[in-house]
């Protein structure tokens, strides 16, 4: 609605995990390291927490893109669900056709697959996404899966990415098999104040936005406020502050905007 008014490509606070609008903030191109070099050293299991809205998964879309075609991925967004309904999930994500195989057929087609991908030289990636979502089963499930390997090397490389709890899950006791062998770990923690405002200059940038800065300062730290700093809130905050703009005719977003957005993302509008 407002992408004409201020001559916005497309709009830039979409909440949609599009890479092209990674912003990489100190915090965030150290998960991304993170993952990249457990991926392509082969350590097996990496595990990447962070809040709500954190920023996890557009950091997983950009590995995504970053690895090249000797690496066969698979990305598995609602991990909800039975140990055999899982497994055929992940043969389908590598893109085979577990029909509906049960759990040693599938179990035998994936390490066939597996097997196939180290011989021509490819790595096998698998992103599990949500991953605090997953019961005491289903980690246990996923354990079993690193299981399949060669006598140099590891098969299957995996990357659990999960909001806090996940950690609180992993600390019990009878997951400590699976505790100990993710060797590869980072939290990502939410923007601080100065990493919010060159957020949201990117993403107008990336959007098409002109050079002059359409929120000002005071802007800026109302934003920093209400979202502590977490991407998504700055996004939802943001586009309902360019709404809000629009609405009255301005380019000049000011702390009044933004209170104004924020009443009514909050449900609170006049």
């Amino acid at each position: 609605m407002y992408n004409d008014f201020y001559r916005f490509r497309e709009a830039p606070f979409n909440i949609t995990p599009d890479p092209r609008f990674l912003f990489f903030s100190e915090r965030h191109r150290e998960a991304f390291n993170h993952i990249l070099f457990g991926v392509k050293e082969r350590k097996g299991f990496i595990q990447i927490t962070g809040d709500v809205g954190a920023g996890k998964t557009t950091v997983c879309r950009a590995i995504l893109k970053e690895l090249g075609p000797t690496y066969r991925t698979a990305l598995v967004l609602n991990p909800t669900m039975t140990s055999g309904q899982l497994l055929r999930t992940i043969l389908t994500e590598f893109g085979l056709n577990p029909g509906r195989s049960d759990r040693v057929s599938s179990l035998d087609m994936l390490n066939e697959f597996l097997l196939h991908e180290a011989i021509i030289g490819n790595d096998v990636v698998l992103f599990i996404d949500e991953a605090q979502d997953l019961d005491w089963d289903l980690l246990e499930q996923v354990r079993l899966l690193s299981n399949l390997e060669t006598e140099k090397s590891k098969l299957l490389q995996i990357v659990l990415l999960g909001q806090p709890e996940l950690r609180d899950k992993l600390e019990q006791s009878n997951l400590r098999q699976l505790r100990q062998r993710i060797t590869v770990r980072y939290h990502l923690k939410p923007l601080s104040r100065e990493d919010t405002e060159a957020y949201i200059h990117h993403r107008l940038a990336v959007a098409g936005g002109n050079s002059r800065p359409l929120f000002t300062p005071w802007a800026v730290r109302r934003i920093y406020g209400y979202s502590r700093g977490v991407p998504r809130l700055i996004n939802a905050v943001c586009d309902k502050t360019l709404l809000c703009g629009y609405v009255t005719g301005t380019d000049k977003l000011t702390a009044a905007h933004v209170k104004r957005a924020i009443r009514e993302l909050e449900g609170n509008s006049p």
